[in-house]
């Protein structure tokens, strides 16, 4: 399944609100609709569109007195996103919590009180504060050195289009020549060019159409061994 367009689902009140709802309970379709100020026809859009992404799942049960079986919807994925966005940088990156569930979870089993639960979640929140904390520092230091970055390589070089490679692979960690042709309307060989010229001030290095910084020749170039590590 592709990655869900997860900006575009939360770029929309209610659909932030339906997913408040679904984490606290199971939910069918009309109890939803009770819990939002829009028309049902308006909530079956959203659901769907949720639906479509991979956000959500449906299923139907029945329900407790005779009936149509209700139709119930649960979040569909467990993931933490980490946007940053500022006239310098425009970074986000999605973290899979199902990757770590294993192994952060052994102590969780341990717990057997729901007082034990709720102090240890409490904890936990301290923890992400914490964390929350040290993200802002260093993306408060990531934007201030490129802004720096940026204004120093366009004076002392004055190449944009080099810049906007630069500016990339730093924010990205790296890029295809693909993407940079994409990103930046050129061809392929005009791309590799401009990365033969940026090479020149910043060591690079292209592994299978990868293109990284490298960081041993950077090192040495700082030192004064302009040429050491080059492939």
């Amino acid at each position: 399944m592709d990655e869900p367009d997860i900006f575009y689902i939360l770029g929309n009140k209610v659909r932030r609100d339906l997913l408040s709802h679904l984490t606290c309970t199971e939910c069918y379709f009309s109890f939803l609709s009770s819990k939002v100020s829009v028309s049902s026809t308006a909530v079956a859009k959203h659901l769907k569109i949720m639906e479509r992404e991979g956000i959500l799942k449906s299923y139907e049960r029945e329900g407790p007195f005779i009936g149509p079986a209700r139709k119930y919807y649960d979040i569909n994925i467990a993931k933490t996103y980490v946007v940053t966005i500022t006239p310098n940088i425009f970074w986000y990156r999605g973290l899979d919590l199902k990757e770590d569930s294993e192994s952060s979870s052994d102590h969780l089993e341990e717990q057997k009180t729901l007082g034990e639960m709720i102090l240890t979640f409490r904890t936990l929140s301290e923890e992400l504060e914490n964390v929350l904390r040290t993200l802002q520092s260093i993306e408060n230091k990531r934007d201030r050195l490129m802004a720096m970055i940026k204004e120093k390589y366009l004076r002392e070089i004055g190449d944009m289009t080099q810049l906007a490679i630069l500016h990339y692979v730093l924010l990205n960690g790296k890029a295809t020549v693909e993407e940079l042709s994409d990103r930046l309307n050129l061809k392929e060989r005009e791309v590799l060019a401009k990365v033969n010229e940026l090479d020149k001030f910043v060591p690079l290095r292209i592994k299978d159409d990868t293109l990284t910084i490298d960081d041993e020749r950077l090192k040495a170039k700082l030192g004064g061994e302009d040429h050491a590590g080059e492939d």
